[in-house]
């Protein structure tokens, strides 16, 4: 199966970036991708920057946003991966991604369960933590296990999507540095953040696609200076290998190879499933197991 992320920045306004957005989704089918993903939050810039209630606003087209990318997943016949702002109700909205089947009808959503609030990734004052579960989203390309950058960190999600039969991994992310910090510390950053998908792709022999922007965002407070996205989208097979790998400042469309069968033969040599010891890991319930 080929497959196709979509890196890239955003253009200063959601009209010109959508613009963009589609001549790579066309450009991606004509080379022949199968499945689209898009970053996360690709209509706007990343908002989260700073708390302002006017932000809010970007959810009100939830249902137009997901009859506009029906139509470009019909349009293509693409299995379409995005991940959009949603309104539920006043004062209820979710960092939630749509995957659209080929004929447009929508194949699932999931809404992000781990929200982050830390200097200049203010989640928790936007967005809801999600009620939909870590369950994978059936395609006519795949049972797709679609989780969203902060839920990157946690081996737990990668494990629950993966024991409910999902064949990939599927992260749109919006991560990047500070440019006060220091290039050693950016290194151990980006280091740390492939190390730990690739890690999943392993402990669950899945393979994994990590869907990130680029380009510098100045934060419209000036509180900060802005984060600088880091881009390095990639895929990873079911050994943790890079299949593919984009830089750090490019918009680009990253194309991958997917081969489903090679999970079953990894997982034939390397068992991690089998030798799980199911009945020792209550403890995984708990947030901290305190000494008695």
């Amino acid at each position: 199966m080929k497959i196709a992320l979509i890196q890239q920045k955003y253009h200063g306004s959601k009209e010109k970036t959508l613009e963009v957005t589609l001549e790579q989704v066309v450009k991606a089918t004509k080379n022949g991708a199968q499945l689209v993903v898009l970053q996360e939050l690709h209509q706007t810039e990343y908002f989260c920057q700073c708390e302002d209630s006017k932000f809010f606003a970007y959810a009100n087209s939830f249902e137009e946003d997901v009859k506009f990318w029906s139509k470009i997943a019909k349009d293509n016949a693409i299995v379409l991966v995005t991940s959009l702002f949603e309104k539920r109700t006043a004062g209820l909205y979710h960092n939630t991604v749509v995957v659209f089947e080929k004929d447009g009808s929508v194949a699932g959503k999931y809404r992000k369960m781990h929200i982050p609030d830390d200097p200049g990734f203010y989640e928790k004052f936007y967005f809801t933590p999600g009620d939909l579960g870590f369950e994978p989203i059936h395609t006519s390309v795949g049972k797709l296990g679609v989780l969203i950058c902060w839920d990157q960190w946690y081996p737990e999600a990668a494990r629950i999507m993966t024991l409910k039969g999902a064949d990939i991994l599927i992260y749109p992310t919006a991560i990047g540095w500070f440019d006060e910090d220091s290039e050693e510390e950016k290194e151990r950053q980006l280091d740390s953040w492939i190390t730990m998908q690739r890690s999943h792709a392993i402990a669950n022999a899945i393979p994994v696609i990590s869907c990130n922007r680029v380009g510098f965002e100045a934060d419209p407070t000036g509180v900060m200076k802005g984060t600088r996205f880091w881009g390095n989208s990639f895929v990873c097979g079911a050994q943790g290998e890079m299949i593919a790998h984009a830089n750090h400042e490019d918009e680009t469309i990253l194309y991958a190879d997917i081969k489903h069968t090679r999970t079953k033969e990894v997982r034939d040599i390397w068992p991690f499933l089998r030798d799980r010891r199911i009945e020792e890991y209550g403890c995984l319930l708990k947030i901290y197991c305190d000494e008695k």
